[in-house]
């Protein structure tokens, strides 16, 4: 039986798919994953877990926590069924092909999945809720992440909703992370009396999807009993500013601005704050703050940086 790159550049890719069988089938789909799971990782999903905050997701496949790895499982999926689907000419250059159609192949199946959870495909901001939140920008924003939250599959732990993340997004303005994390509580309490106002619609576009999450693992049962009360998840605050810091990097270096200042600006900037998030910072910041002021370690955070980015041509 033919490759899938010699089926492609004959332009029959896509019948002999759809007329495959069994081990034929499994052949065709396995060929293509090795073909394209590089490319699907490094010009979708390296750059989609970088504005996560996930640097060590965005390093390698191999490396992308359980969640990370359903969405390129799914991501995979859809670009290797709309390969199948649609490559009815000839394809001299299948890699090329597939990098022009990735997004909308991964787009398109990512509203699907979220039809069939019930939630909203394009998540938007009623007229109606905007109205009774007053038009506060800051509330509108989050309730379309409320809206965008209930559609996907990964939850919020023991939580509804992912309000630590909320909460580490907002300490890269310069608020502390137990103030940031009051002002999301008492914001996500705002948005849902809002739109509890009409309950139907909130039945079908928030509690229902909302149910229908996995529903998360219960930890191991302690056999001690700590006085302390709850501490905020450092890693969660640190990897969540990392996370804006590429993407302000990476923001500025498309605009044509010099890799070393903008990566000792934006460092600087960053972990700066890093004690304003977590009070029981072990000396993190001032340990990069050192060496931004060492000229060789600049060199390799630079290299670095651009190589994860992709800056560099690689």
């Amino acid at each position: 039986m033919s490759t899938v790159r010699e089926l492609a550049g004959a332009g029959t890719l896509a019948v002999v798919a759809a007329a495959a069988t069994g081990d034929d089938r499994r052949r065709l789909r396995i060929e293509a994953y090795e073909l394209l799971h590089r490319l699907v990782f490094e010009q979708l999903t390296r750059k989609v877990e970088t504005r996560r905050g996930h640097l060590r997701c965005a390093v390698s496949v191999q490396l992308l926590a359980d969640d990370c790895l359903d969405r390129f499982h799914d991501d995979m999926d859809a670009v290797l069924d709309d390969l199948f689907r649609h490559a009815r000419t000839p394809i001299r250059n299948l890699e090329g092909w597939v990098r022009r159609r990735l997004r909308a192949a991964t787009v398109d199946a990512h509203r699907r999945r979220r039809g069939e959870r019930g939630a909203q495909q394009r998540p938007r901001l009623p007229g109606w809720l905007a109205d009774r939140l007053d038009h506060d920008t800051r509330l509108g924003e989050l309730a379309v992440s409320m809206l965008e939250f209930v559609g996907v599959e990964q939850t919020a732990g023991l939580e509804t909703w992912p309000v630590d993340a909320w909460a580490a997004r907002r300490c890269a303005d310069g608020a502390g992370y137990e103030a940031a994390r009051r002002a999301v509580l008492r914001d996500v309490a705002t948005v849902l009396t809002a739109m509890r106002t009409r309950p139907a619609w909130y039945d079908d576009y928030v509690e229902r999807p909302l149910g229908r999450k996995r529903a998360p693992l219960l930890p191991a049962p302690r056999t001690t009993v700590s006085a302390q009360p709850p501490q905020p998840p450092r890693r969660s605050a640190l990897v969540e500013l990392s996370g804006l810091a590429i993407t302000a990097i990476e923001t500025r270096l498309a605009g044509g601005e010099e890799p070393r200042a903008v990566l000792v600006d934006v460092l600087t900037t960053v972990f700066g704050r890093l004690s304003e998030v977590d009070s029981e910072d072990d000396g993190a910041d001032d340990r990069v703050l050192a060496l931004l002021d060492d000229a060789a370690s600049v060199d390799r955070l630079v290299a670095d940086v651009l190589a994860i980015l992709r800056h560099d041509g690689v």
